[in-house]
């Protein structure tokens, strides 16, 4: 593999790393995506087509363990990719049947563009040359399109193409979920439309009952027939390839479902966008302009291989939340269009993906925000069903915003299927409200912060409030039954039920939405304010409790650092060593001790950053504000000694822990960032958890790895109508440049170079920008640029950078 800052090349074939290729090579535009699979190469062991439509979600029911359980998965439609091809009365051609003469595939950035060339030997002395080009149109989303080119040397061959719509698949692409009913569509009809060159597939989904309508129109020179087969239809080209003259196969396909607006039946509108449809140099015209039009706004300079890693994680997170999504009803999944690994469900990888998305794109973040807004209600139901007040967001979250976590979970270590308690992780519902609020930070929205955004961090807040239980031992509030974002710790060492006690990232951030969501009503225009406190019966008593509850929640030490849970300091510690001796990767610990008949709920181990995670959303100033506000004193020694403690006791068994200690140690300890943010880069692109990113890639990580530049490097921050900058100078990482969107100004160019950092204000924006540095102020206006020296190292906060407690 090669990469550049727009090319990702692979220069041979390698079964066994296909899976990986096609997560990769994975081409979308926000509505849909499809793997980067070979068109002529069936789903298999090696093989995994997959085209999957944002937020096209189906239930389903299998009987697991002796259980019925109940499952909704993102559904794998029918497969518009099939194209194979032969010599005339020879066997299909592929690079694990054929003599394989040199293979390559190339994923063109710049333009959103996936290439393949292949070379077979076909007897004779003769060599088949393919050269394929396939977009997934950005400009007009429910379009794709495949080119196939055919070049023969050393005489000339009869070839036989056959191109179809395959309506067969089933969602089978996760090894560990295939004992669950996979079979997503039902009433698969084929049939060629008016036109001799194009034929159409519909069906739907067996219980969500999505209508799904897709057609194809085949271009080549040569006649066109067509037949229907059983769950498919084909079209069939016989061609004579001379040397030195390519033959062209052209397919144009057009995608709808009856999620769709302004449709009235996604058979016909596919029928007819594809009719409509310019031929293939036409749409590779505007898909270039597209793509063109989104790197502009999204601009990132990163010089060498890091750069190069950026830029394809950038190309991932353009393809999964494009503009497109924000006409959608979706969130973010958490592997983006790219694959079925944790069923294409919604987490809290939003809380890695939106501050990148707010500075570039802020409509789709909005969008994405009004997701978690419409299903407000399904999260107060989930409340009411506990009896709490409020909103409870499910961890998992699908179509209609019900809890979407599995109940089981299988160990491929140990065979066994596990009870999954992780939809206990209501901290998911403190990402959602940090969202929103760093969403109208940066973006201005008030309008959104005085309307939805209010309605949500009201709900969140009463939620915290109402689950927490005062303790008068402590004299002081608890938030019980809990699990933090260290997943491997879900109930106390030989417990009956599960849930921990006062997790310190929960309570911490827990106290941060009941502050802030106190300081945004206060600040609501009166007339909205009235609104929403008789909308939801929000009396002065209860907002009293808030403030309470977010001044004396339990935060726990052991010590001297903060522990990650009531009882954490008294679990055993492991024996590190060992186990990486005997098993080499323990990333994934809990499957490790698992298969042992151990858990890892005994240990001081965690999957990935947990308490860290507090020095990831909140600068030091804040935090430390945010302790004191609950009367604790975070000293900078205290930590210090945190972050040590819990370095020597992760297992990094997520993406999202790399990248997570890299942005706190770039502060911390400078010396060892660059291990973790190295660790974060090439998480899916070396797939070092070891076969996930074959199943879909790691959104958040990417989008966190754009933000690590953007935000954390920088020390940027949107507080208060004022851009705050204290940039850390990172050896590996001292030369980079981006521009971002701001309250109405597009495009403020940032540019940092060995200590100097140059900002420029577009000409054209409407007000000046105030940047705030520990140690400066300055304004800018429209057209305004200026040129900083900057101190080495981050700089201690001023007075003026510490928020005052009760402000969050």
């Amino acid at each position: 593999m090669t990469a550049t800052p727009s090319t990702w090349d692979y220069d041979h074939y390698d079964p066994a790393e296909e899976r990986l290729r096609e997560s990769l090579c994975t081409l979308g535009n926000g509505y849909f995506a499809t793997r980067g699979a070979l068109p002529e190469c069936a789903a298999d062991d090696t093989h995994y087509p997959g085209t999957y439509v944002a937020g096209c979600y189906n239930r389903l029911t299998s009987a697991v363990a002796g259980r019925e359980v109940e499952n909704e998965d993102m559904v794998n439609l029918p497969n518009w990719l099939p194209l194979r091809f032969r010599t005339a009365g020879g066997d299909w051609l592929t690079p694990d049947t054929a003599e394989v003469l040199d293979h390559r595939q190339t994923v063109h950035l710049d333009s959103g563009v996936l290439e393949r060339r292949t070379s077979f030997g076909i007897g004779a002395e003769r060599v088949l040359s393919v050269r394929q080009l396939r977009m997934v149109h950005m400009s007009d989303p429910h379009l794709a399109a495949l080119r196939t080119e055919f070049t023969v040397e050393g005489g000339p061959a009869d070839l036989e193409v056959e191109a179809s719509l395959d309506g067969g698949v089933t969602n089978g692409g996760v090894a560990r979920y295939r004992d669950l009913d996979g079979r997503h569509l039902t009433h698969v009809h084929t049939a060629s439309a008016d036109a001799a060159d194009t034929v159409w597939l519909r069906c739907r989904t067996r219980t969500s009952d999505t209508r799904i309508g897709m057609a194809a129109r085949l271009t080549a020179d040569a006649p066109v027939t067509a037949a229907r087969e059983h769950l498919c239809v084909t079209q069939r080209v016989a061609l004579r390839a001379e040397p030195g003259r390519t033959a062209t196969v052209d397919k144009v396909v057009a995608l709808h479902t009856s999620r769709d607006p302004a449709i009235s039946d996604p058979l016909q509108a596919a029928v007819d966008r594809v009719a409509e449809a310019p031929g293939f140099d036409g749409l590779l015209m505007t898909h270039r302009t597209a793509w063109a039009q989104l790197w502009r706004r999204a601009e990132l300079e990163v010089p060498g291989e890091a750069g190069s890693i950026l830029r394809l994680h950038l190309f991932h997170v353009l393809q999964t939340l494009s503009p497109h999504t924000a006409d959608l009803d979706v969130g973010v999944p958490a592997r983006g269009l790219h694959g079925e690994a944790y069923r294409g469900h919604v987490f809290w990888d939003e809380l890695f993906v939106l501050p990148y998305l707010n500075l570039h794109f802020p409509e789709v973040s909005r969008a994405l925000l009004h997701y978690r807004h419409r299903r407000l209600d399904k999260a107060r139901s989930a409340a009411r069903a506990i009896g709490r007040r409020g909103a409870m967001y499910p961890w998992q979250s699908g179509s209609d915003g019900r809890e979407e976590t599995q109940q089981l979970h299988l160990n491929p270590r140990s065979g066994r299927w596990l009870p999954d308690h992780s939809r206990l992780q209501h901290h998911v519902g403190s990402a959602i409200a940090y969202n929103v609020w760093q969403y109208c930070e940066a973006s201005g929205d008030a309008e959104f912060l005085h309307t939805k955004g209010a309605e949500m961090l009201l709900q969140i807040a009463r939620f915290w409030a109402d689950s927490a239980t005062w303790d008068e031992r402590l004299g002081r509030y608890r938030i019980r039954g809990v699990v933090g974002p260290d997943e491997y710790h879900d109930a106390y060492p030989g417990a009956d039920r599960p849930g921990l006690d006062d997790n310190a990232y929960t309570n911490v951030t827990a106290a941060w939405v009941l502050s802030r969501t106190l300081d945004v009503l206060d600040a609501l225009p009166e007339p909205r304010r009235r609104e929403l406190v008789e909308r939801t019966a929000l009396d002065d008593t209860e907002l009293e409790q808030w403030d309470s509850v977010s001044r004396t929640l339990h935060v726990p030490f052991h010590e001297g650092v903060v522990s990650q849970f009531e009882g954490y300091g008294e679990l055993a510690e492991l024996d590190w060593a060992g186990y990486r001796e005997r098993y080499g990767d323990i990333r994934r610990l809990d499957r490790v001790l698992e298969a042992e008949n151990d858990s890892v709920n005994n240990y001081q181990a965690s999957k990935q950053a947990d308490v860290l995670m507090l020095g990831y959303l909140f600068s030091p100033a804040e935090l430390r504000a945010l302790f004191g506000r609950l009367g604790y004193r975070l000293t900078e020694e205290t930590w210090q000694r945190t972050v040590d403690h819990y370095l020597a006791r992760t297992s990094h068994g997520s993406t999202l822990s790399g990248l997570v200690h890299g942005w706190i140690l770039a502060r911390a300890r400078r010396a060892e960032a660059w291990a973790y943010v190295q660790e974060a880069l090439k998480g899916d692109v070396a797939d070092l958890q070891g076969g996930t990113t074959g199943e879909g890639i790691h959104l958040g990580a990417m989008a966190g790895t754009l933000d690590l530049v953007q935000r954390g490097l920088t020390g940027l921050e949107t507080r208060a109508g004022v851009l705050w900058l204290d940039p850390v100078p990172l050896p590996e990482l001292s030369s980079y440049g981006f521009s971002v969107r701001y309250q109405g100004h597009w495009g403020v160019r940032f540019r940092l170079e060995h200590g100097r950092l140059e900002i420029a204000v577009p000409a054209a924006g409407p007000l000046p920008i105030d940047v705030r540095l520990p140690d400066r102020e300055v304004r800018l206006q429209p057209g305004d640029t200026c040129r900083l020296v900057l101190p080495d190292g981050p700089a201690v906060p001023s007075d003026r950078r510490m928020r005052q407690p009760g402000s969050g």
